[in-house]
């Protein structure tokens, strides 16, 4: 069963892209001798095609050229994907316990989002036991002012977000059909303490409530978010049972990222 698994998963892999991976790994290492010529007989290719090899990955910045010396190195976006995957595996590993608290008091699915580019991104979940909930939204992405955990971070990450707002300059940049009205919500959501409640944003009879969570320098590192029907996240359950948790739970996670609040 486990080879006729691996024929299986190999008819749809691709040699070069295999080849690809071996060769930034044999770059991770401390090498004196990592010329064209070095790397095509180590891994028993021809030079042309590690050259066409060699060249994608500068081409992309994961391994750059020594002219002098003829050798190749790791470039500036290996270790750059390196560190935000370090980052995300670490925002994974301390967010994790508090959201599988916060899931199980609460039987609603919660979620660890970050900001990735223009959008959110819901990074991690811990699900609910309820009969009737929200599609999984784990691995999905969604522009940032379409959901309160995209508005809840962008209103804590900089006032100047809400002056281009006004300003009305950067929504229509973005496609934002109303930005003075998204403006004074942004300023709300500062003023009351960086809670943001979104309805419909991510589906049809949908409610979002989200809080942030911060690092040891104050920067906003993402939100914590949870996600449900209407019919159970009612207005009194949200005000009185909901954001407090969210909160106690933000300020608990932000102190495991070193936060110390002033």
């Amino acid at each position: 069963m486990g080879c006729l698994m691996a024929q299986k998963v190999g008819a749809y892999t691709v040699e070069s892209v295999h080849k690809a991976f071996e060769i930034l790994e044999f770059l991770t290492e401390d090498r004196t001798d990592s010329t064209l010529k070095a790397i095509a007989l180590k891994f028993g290719l021809t030079q042309n095609k590690t050259f066409r090899l060699l060249a994608t990955l500068c081409e992309n910045g994961l391994v750059e050229h020594d002219k002098p010396s003829g050798n190749f190195r790791l470039g500036m976006n290996s270790f750059s994907l390196a560190q935000k995957l370090v980052g995300n595996s670490n925002i994974i590993n301390i967010a994790h316990p508090v959201i599988v608290q916060l899931a199980k008091k609460h039987d609603e699915a919660v979620y660890m989002t970050i900001i990735k580019g223009d959008d959110v991104l819901f990074l991690d979940m811990a699900d609910c036991h309820q009969q009737i909930k929200a599609e999984p939204l784990i691995g999905k992405s969604f522009p940032y002012f379409t959901n309160a955990a995209g508005k809840v971070m962008k209103a804590l990450e900089s006032a100047e977000v809400i002056e281009w707002l006004k300003s009305k300059k950067y929504g229509k940049s973005r496609n934002i059909p109303n930005s003075a009205t998204l403006a004074s919500e942004l300023l709300e959501i500062r003023a009351n303490g960086g809670i943001a409640v979104d309805i419909g944003g991510l589906g049809e009879g949908l409610i979002s409530v989200a809080v942030a969570v911060k690092d040891y320098a104050g920067h906003v590192i993402g939100a914590i978010t949870m996600h449900g029907p209407s019919f159970r996240l009612v207005r009194d359950r949200i005000e009185k049972e909901i954001i407090p948790s969210l909160l106690e739970a933000a300020a608990l996670a932000s102190q495991r990222f070193g936060y110390i609040p002033a």
